[in-house]
């Protein structure tokens, strides 16, 4: 699917792939495209071509059918500042159809219980932080039971117990069957709660699967110990090897150097390396090939910084 505003593509020619029961991660830099392709897929904004199904449905054709199976926080959530936290859950839950009254109030505690919220059920929405809100927002997805949870950066704002108990409450949700789409900047949560990724970059979509098989298709480094920095980095150079940070500013000992990713003919095999470092002399106190990360993998996408952490 793609969308242009104007003369301005902002999604172009985007193919996601979300497995059913799947934890999935949608990264990109801000501008990316994250949020429109999320409103597309909600059936908040129409693409400019192409098509998208939803739990196996066509969207926006099947919106009525498709959207009381799907839970979804874009964009932060949107409360009335002057009603309690419980008071607004209730007033959405009647505004939802399909939701049973009989049972109304007893999913509104369930829900605020889950969500870590049940001290501050009755106390005003104005009176909440940023991090509560987005709990709130969390529990308004989780009133009914749902197939699809759509949570736009759910840890924004939240303090490191906070973000703990959302991430529990991720894989709890997928535990239980639902398939949870995370869009997010935080890479170490993504890499602790998501089974699948997807990176857009530039309104692109730039690599997707599972996370492992993202990870293992980025540089691998190697971490070489030896009191011989100065003629190690000489050797690795000779092999095609650059310096990846240099030596350690304690030791003197450390060196990194990047190995190319992928079936090479001419990339040296870590054994290769060893010998040729010992050949030349190089005494080797230890020698690790180190499995690039999932911010190596975006940085060597787009180009671009990312946050890694709170």
């Amino acid at each position: 699917m793609s969308k242009r505003f104007g003369r301005q593509l902002a999604v172009d020619g985007v193919d996601l792939a979300v497995p059913r029961g799947s934890v999935f991660g949608f990264l990109g830099p801000n501008g990316s495209g994250k949020t429109t392709t999320i409103r597309i897929m909600l059936g908040l904004a129409a693409a400019s071509s192409g098509s998208v199904r939803v739990l196996g449905e066509e969207m926006p054709g099947q919106l009525r059918t498709v959207l009381p199976r799907v839970g979804a926080l874009v964009e932060g959530p949107a409360f009335y500042p002057f009603l309690s936290g419980a008071a607004n859950l209730l007033r959405f839950d009647a505004a939802d159809p399909g939701a049973p009254a009989r049972t109304r109030r007893e999913r509104v505690r369930t829900a605020l219980e889950r969500v870590g919220l049940g001290h501050a059920a009755e106390k005003k929405v104005r009176a909440y932080s940023l991090g509560m809100k987005q709990r709130l927002g969390i529990a308004n997805a989780l009133l009914v039971p749902r197939e699809l949870l759509v949570l736009d950066e759910p840890t924004n704002g939240l303090d490191p117990q906070g973000t703990r108990e959302v991430r529990h409450l991720v894989r709890s949700l997928a535990a239980d069957g639902a398939t949870v789409f995370v869009s997010s900047h935080l890479l170490a949560e993504v890499e602790q709660i998501c089974t699948h990724a997807a990176i857009m970059s530039a309104g692109r979509l730039v690599a997707q699967g599972p996370l492992t098989e993202l990870r293992r298709a980025g540089n691998a480094r190697i971490r070489l110990l030896t009191p011989d920095p100065g003629d190690a980095a000489r050797v690795m150079a000779g092999l095609g090897l650059r310096p990846d940070g240099g030596t350690s500013a304690a030791a003197g000992e450390l060196l990194f150097a990047q190995l190319p990713a992928g079936p090479d003919d001419d990339a040296p095999t870590p054994e290769a390396l060893v010998q040729a470092l010992v050949a030349a002399g190089v005494r080797v106190r230890g020698f690790a090939l180190e499995q690039g990360s999932l911010e190596d993998r975006f940085v060597e996408l787009t180009g671009e910084g990312f946050d890694v952490a709170q």
